[in-house]
């Protein structure tokens, strides 16, 4: 599977489309919280998580730490908001148009495991399933996109006189 992925033509074309589904997906998100303002809504998030932590069949709370980390963002949640808002459009664009993908579904998988570890379900499970697709597929699946320029300019000019391990 993971060589079909890395290495198959056809595979090159269904990524495309998910990174492209996922894309435009994670780009209306981030959008509506740019333009709309999003403080109010990752303040709600972030206090009610802070509240009603996510809680096992015992009662107790599954992810003490994450909720700790949030207690002590929950005062900042102006740029905390601001970094979700700019972090959901920037991946969004960089699935679209295939550019630095693989960071582009890192950092995404990180958002949608936040937002899991924080109690909101909602679209993050299937949206995880098809990035692990996208990050399997590494290079093939942004090779539809600017990645195809991108990533060798990188390793040319970026990269040129590290050794490679």
């Amino acid at each position: 599977m993971v060589h079909f992925l890395r290495n198959n033509k056809i595979a090159t074309v269904i990524l495309a489309i998910i990174r492209i589904y996922l894309g435009v997906q994670w780009t209306l998100a981030g959008w509506e919280k740019v333009s709309g303002g999003a403080a109010g809504a990752v303040k709600g998030l972030v206090a009610n998580a802070v509240k009603n932590p996510v809680k096992g069949p015992e009662g107790n709370v599954l992810y003490p730490w994450f909720n700790s980390m949030l207690s002590a963002i929950l005062p900042h949640y102006k740029g905390m908001s601001l970094m979700v808002s700019w972090g959901e459009l920037l991946v969004g664009l960089g699935l679209i148009f295939g550019c630095l993908t693989t960071a582009a579904v890192f950092f995404g998988l990180m958002m949608n495991f936040s937002y899991m570890l924080a109690g909101a379900i909602s679209v993050n499970p299937l949206y995880i399933f098809l990035e692990y697709f996208i990050i399997i597929g590494g290079f093939n699946a942004g090779k539809i996109g600017l990645d195809y320029w991108v990533i060798p300019w990188i390793r040319k000019n970026i990269f040129k006189n590290k050794a490679t391990i």
